[in-house]
């Protein structure tokens, strides 16, 4: 795996798009013909239902690697897009911050998974839970860099500070080399003048953090996970998809950039 390519996609409040954008920044960067993992941390597992992995077939799970120390490899599963796998999660996963809890290096887990498999990926991108826990810490151990969807409503800037602080002490006590990737905006809607005065508070005060890429609030996207499908593939000339494939150059640009 490119070391320099592990992102953690962050924010402990839910609903902001996270899950989503996992989703569907993962379908997109397969879609520029790269290969890409996404390693499902939230016990909800709906990043695993989103890219059409049933829950009957999640034998071998993210619980299994964090609790049993099971290979990365040997959980890992394709989906039907080209190019993208999954580390499927399950509901026992919301068990295993108490089982792991006073295990030594309880929060270099997943970091040391990834670092030993032989599994070949350009990019791996880690789905977090609506919480900075000790299943959130395992991904800010194991990720290079941290993207933050953050939603276009009223409250959208609160709670931000805690999270950039927690990525702070990430690191500065596990992670020396974590960086910030950038915020992006989701589930703009054009037609509400509060969406456009959401966006331009963030840009105010977080400058050049904010990916110029914003996500549009967009029917397509709502309705592709139902469908076990990311967006690019359930209606690939939707708004939505196009913001998704947009938003994966603006990244991959970002990483040349930074070499």
């Amino acid at each position: 795996m490119n070391p320099d390519r592990i992102i953690a996609i962050v924010n402990q409040k839910g609903g902001v798009g996270k899950t989503t954008t996992s989703i569907n920044l993962a379908a997109a960067l397969a879609a520029k013909d790269l290969r890409v993992l996404l390693i499902d941390m939230d016990p909800q597992g709906n990043a695993s239902t989103g890219l059409g992995i049933p829950r009957a077939q999640r034998e071998r799970t993210v619980y299994n690697v964090m609790t049993e120390r099971l290979a990365l490899d040997d959980a890992i599963q394709p989906t039907q897009v080209s190019g993208l796998s999954v580390l499927p999660s399950h509901v026992d996963l919301s068990a295993a911050e108490m089982e792991i809890g006073q295990a030594e290096g309880r929060t270099r887990i997943l970091r040391e998974a990834v670092q030993v498999s032989e599994a070949q990926f350009d990019y791996v991108l880690i789905d977090c839970p609506p919480s900075l826990n000790l299943l959130t810490i395992n991904a800010l151990a194991a990720a290079r860099s941290v993207i933050v969807p953050l939603q276009c409503e009223f409250f959208a800037l609160e709670g931000l500070s805690q999270l950039l602080q927690t990525v702070e002490m990430a690191k500065s006590s596990i992670n020396p080399s974590l960086a910030i990737d950038g915020v992006m905006l989701t589930m703009y809607d054009r037609r509400n003048r509060l969406s456009a005065q959401v966006a331009e508070d963030v840009r105010k005060h977080l400058g050049r953090a904010v990916f110029e890429t914003i996500i549009p609030r967009n029917v397509r996207i709502a309705e592709a996970p139902s469908f076990g499908q990311p967006v690019i593939s359930y209606a690939p000339s939707s708004k939505g998809a196009k913001a998704y494939l947009a938003l994966a150059d603006e990244l991959i640009k970002k990483h040349r950039n930074r070499k």
